[in-house]
């Protein structure tokens, strides 16, 4: 990190627009899968189905059973970690914040999962380790955000 002060505030090293931008897009392809899922668009959800050798009204009726607990949870994940995105690039304190609600938005859609009757087509190997790539992107952006707030980056 570059010590220098401006404007009563740490200067922004090069890492942090690196990381912000990165992050959007990778949240954003969650945010992008929450609102396909959740209007129901049939040539998306086609793509999936496909690949899981399922029919498009198997998925819409595991997403349609959610329960309203778990579809919250499910927005607070993916809509926070896109918010904590923009609002680490906006230089803000409150990018940790929304990190954080990510985080248990997405142990309440993860707790769903391991917890709901999940169709076996929908049970992988690629999926596990996709979960863990979440897992570990959130929490590692949520440390970036805290770290970044302590060196006085992020007011």
């Amino acid at each position: 990190m570059n010590g220098s002060i401006i404007g009563g505030r740490a200067k922004a090293p090069w890492h942090l627009w690196v990381l912000g931008l990165v992050s959007l897009l990778w949240f954003a392809g969650g945010a992008n899968d929450y609102v396909m899922s959740k209007t129901e668009n049939a040539a998306y959800l086609g793509m999936a189905a496909d690949s899981m050798g399922i029919s498009v009204e198997a998925i819409l009726a595991y997403f349609n059973g959610y329960p309203l607990w778990a579809t919250v949870c499910w927005a607070l994940g993916v809509w926070g970690a896109v918010a904590g995105s923009i609002l680490l690039m906006l230089r803000t304190r409150f990018a940790l914040h929304a990190y954080v609600m990510s985080l248990i938005g997405l142990a309440g859609s993860t707790g769903y999962t391991f917890m709901s009757d999940v169709p076996e087509e929908f049970v992988s190997t690629g999926q596990l380790v996709f979960s863990v790539l979440i897992w570990a992107s959130v929490i590692g952006m949520a440390a970036y955000a805290r770290a970044m707030t302590r060196a006085g980056v992020l007011r």
